[in-house]
């Protein structure tokens, strides 16, 4: 659907839809290509930009995926899926340089021009359309959605919700993040020139973006650039934990996993898994340590300063910018000037006023959360079960697997399997080597010459991982 076609059009005689998907980042994105291929089920993703891009702030030049290729839109559930990263490089012609170039991992500009790809041969999308609110309408067993394009309102009905409107930059109250001086790490290539222009630059949070918008300055230091302050609350300059088998974490088998557990449990687990996201490419840290190596060789440069272990008390912007901290070992204050503070304090959950019409037919956890189920769906009663799902909205019950692009196939084949009531997709069965939580022992009667049981079977026992075809078990 394209955005000459008219809003009124989705509810031309009160066409129903199978699938309203709020939002257009990879998860939805991804959704709507599994979707093109399913003649049976009918999907329309909605989006109130006026056009697609991906982290545009961030998008430096050499920087690349943290996951695979294989992580797309499809191939982790089907392979052989028209709108996989290898049929866009066929399509463009690089295949065999991608082939030759030998890197699993895609720069992030190349995955953007493939979501582009993407976004170009799907008929599904409508840009510059917000979702105003979402009714639920018991007796037709449907949702009535109130939609404006373009001045113009109208309502649009679907038997199936998805709601994927990601994250929005978060910068702590206490950093002033309404000064002109602060800019958070998303929008950093947009103020670029500024900070390299600057007398002296600070970053405060390590994450992955703090660490490549460092390696940015520094190499800008050392051709006589601003001098540069790099403040984290974490111990340590901390790698992300991309080992193999920690990496099982992050797949279906956790995910199913974890979500068995109860809530007090996944509450208390789930902060351990900081390292998966909240950590440094080995690559970027060893590019900051080269740097910094470096610079020892060279004169009159501006200086370099890193802390860890620092939480931020405040920060004052009247002539200069003075960042006020505190050293949490020792608790001694500390402060410095500087004359652009980059904040790379992370992302939150976006708001969902749009849901506020149905919020109490919701169910909630003890903490006030949604409660979501193993397909993705928000509990309920009723007809209203199974009919609205969250896309990286539910780390709280399925870990740290929710926000990664590496489930995204997997999670939107539970969708539509569950949307059409059969088997659209075959679910992975085995994927971890690692048996999570305690398997029940063997039965004192099985047959001693009998294979012993698969992974796959542990994981299942152990995690409470309904078969392939069971897409709607309860939370």
């Amino acid at each position: 659907m394209t955005d000459a076609d008219s809003l009124d059009a989705l509810a031309v005689g009160g066409r129903t839809l199978d699938v309203l998907a709020v939002g257009c980042g990879p998860f939805n994105l991804g959704l709507a290509a599994m979707a093109s291929t399913v003649d049976d089920v009918d999907v329309v993703v909605v989006d109130s930009v006026d056009e697609f891009a991906w982290h545009p702030g961030l998008l430096f030049e050499e920087a690349t995926l943290q996951v695979s290729f294989l992580s797309d839109l499809v191939t982790l559930v089907d392979p052989r899926h028209p709108m996989s990263f290898l049929a866009y490089l066929a399509d463009t012609d690089r295949l065999y340089p991608f082939l030759v170039r030998e890197q699993f991992f895609p720069t992030r500009r190349e995955y953007e021009a493939y979501l582009k790809w993407a976004v170009s041969r799907l008929d599904s999308l409508r840009f510059s359309t917000t979702v105003d609110e979402i009714h639920w309408d018991d007796a037709a067993e449907r949702f009535d959605v109130l939609v404006s394009s373009h001045g113009t309102r109208s309502v649009v009905h679907a038997r199936t919700v998805v709601v994927g409107v990601g994250t929005e930059p978060f910068t702590p109250s206490v950093m002033s993040p309404d000064s002109p001086a602060v800019v958070h790490s998303s929008d950093y290539l947009y103020r670029r020139d500024d900070a390299q222009a600057a007398d002296a630059v600070t970053v405060i949070g390590s994450g992955q973006s703090g660490a490549e918008i460092v390696v940015d300055l520094l190499e800008a230091n050392i051709d006589g650039g601003p001098a540069v302050t790099w403040w984290t609350r974490t111990p340590w300059f901390a790698p992300l934990d991309f080992t193999k088998l920690s990496l099982e974490m992050t797949t279906p088998a956790y995910m199913d996993y974890f979500h068995s557990l109860p809530e007090a449990t996944r509450d208390r687990v789930r902060p351990g898994h900081w390292q998966f996201h909240k950590g440094i490419s080995t690559d970027t840290l060893d590019r900051i340590h080269d740097l910094l190596y470096r610079r020892q060789l060279l004169d009159h440069l501006a200086p370099v300063e890193l802390r860890n272990g620092v939480a931020v008390d405040g920060i004052d912007d009247t002539d200069r910018v003075t960042v006020r901290g505190r050293h949490l070992d020792t608790g001694a204050a500390l402060t410095h000037d500087t004359d652009l503070v980059i904040t790379a304090t992370g992302y939150r959950e976006r708001a969902q006023p749009f849901l506020a019409p149905i919020e109490s037919l919701l169910h909630r956890d003890s903490r006030g959360r949604r409660v979501i189920a193993a397909n993705h769906s928000v509990a309920a009663d009723g007809a209203l079960a199974d009919r609205l799902f969250m896309v990286n909205a539910e780390t709280h019950t399925h870990g740290v697997s929710a926000p990664n692009l590496d489930i995204g196939a997997v999670r939107n084949a539970r969708i539509l399997n569950t949307v059409a009531g059969r088997e659209v997709y075959r679910l992975p069965k085995h994927t971890a080597f690692t048996t999570f939580g305690v398997a029940p022992p063997i039965p004192s009667h099985a047959d001693p010459h009998a294979a012993p049981p698969t992974p796959t079977d542990s994981i299942r026992r152990s995690s409470g991982e309904e078969p392939a075809t069971d897409t709607t078990s309860p939370d």
